[in-house]
């Protein structure tokens, strides 16, 4: 039978670093009914005590990404009052990386999001994966950072989005049956080609589902398995005579699809060409 828990998540911010850091933590938990409070923009007196006003209500465990000390200090000592645990998040991080910098952190909040070089990068990368989705704008393939290449449905896009929302450029096309690839593909020579792919079976499914939520007939090659594992051995084929490593994603979220590829771009950037064929992937 499932436990009830609340937890607090208290900000100065947005919240997505401490929504991120407790998704992470959660997964770990297994058979506990956790309802999360979140409390973001943290930023004034008035706006803490109505977080502690809300904590009291439902007591649980709190944990805050607070950096001005004022309000650090009310948070804890009004937990303390309300005798529930309180966490601080980044802290540990803090005081290590103060120490090692030998330098005070400036304790401004939401510095992350501010509207810098890298901010503006990020929306250039995410341009580009919008205007280079599904074989677009194929003769600026070589402004890419990385060019992914698959069979359809095989993650390619959601995969393009993450890696834009970390500054990379990234581009996909589709292997298509009986369709030829953009010649520029065979020309490019910055950017890093990957290949998609997933298990036949897999790729059916998710095909079968694709076509019921868009009401089209389920009965085309589409969708059957024997012409679906030839479509995905031909695409195998087409990256192992160009050189091009392929990572089978049948098993991965895109976060650890994502973190293999900035690995591959690395190497790729310090002239160390990943190698062709499977790309081991661990866990």
């Amino acid at each position: 039978m499932a436990t009830s828990f609340h937890v607090h998540l208290v900000s100065d911010a947005t919240g997505e670093t401490i929504n991120s850091v407790v998704r992470a933590c959660l997964v770990q938990f297994e058979d506990h009914d956790v309802t999360e409070h979140s409390w973001s923009l943290v930023r004034t007196p008035g706006q803490m005590d109505r977080a502690l006003a809300g904590i009291k209500q439902n007591p649980g465990l709190v944990l805050y990404t607070i950096v001005n000390d004022r309000l650090r200090e009310q948070l804890v000592a009004g937990c303390r009052t309300l005798q529930v645990p309180v966490v601080p998040v980044l802290e540990p991080v803090m005081n290590a990386m103060a120490a090692h910098f030998g330098q005070k952190a400036r304790g401004q909040s939401g510095r992350q999001h501010e509207l810098d070089a890298e901010y503006f990068d990020r929306i250039e990368a995410m341009n580009f994966a919008l205007a280079h989705d599904d074989g677009q704008s194929s003769r600026s393939y070589n402004e890419a950072d990385v060019i992914l290449i698959g069979v359809s449905r095989s993650s390619k896009t959601p995969t393009c989005i993450y890696l834009a929302n970390r500054g990379i450029k990234c581009a996909n096309v589709p292997i298509v049956p009986n369709c030829p690839l953009p010649p520029e593909l065979f020309l490019v020579k910055k950017p890093l080609v990957v290949g998609l792919t997933k298990d036949a079976s897999h790729l059916v499914q998710i095909r079968r589902n694709r076509l019921q939520m868009i009401a089209r007939d389920e009965d085309t090659d589409y969708v059957d398995l024997s012409v679906v594992r030839e479509e995905v051995a031909t695409a195998r084929r087409l990256c192992t005579e160009h050189g091009w490593p392929v990572i089978d994603v049948t098993r991965r979220s895109i976060e650890e699809t994502a973190a293999t590829i900035l690995q591959m771009l690395q190497d790729h950037r310090d002239g160390n060409t990943p190698a062709a064929g499977e790309v081991a992937v661990s866990k």
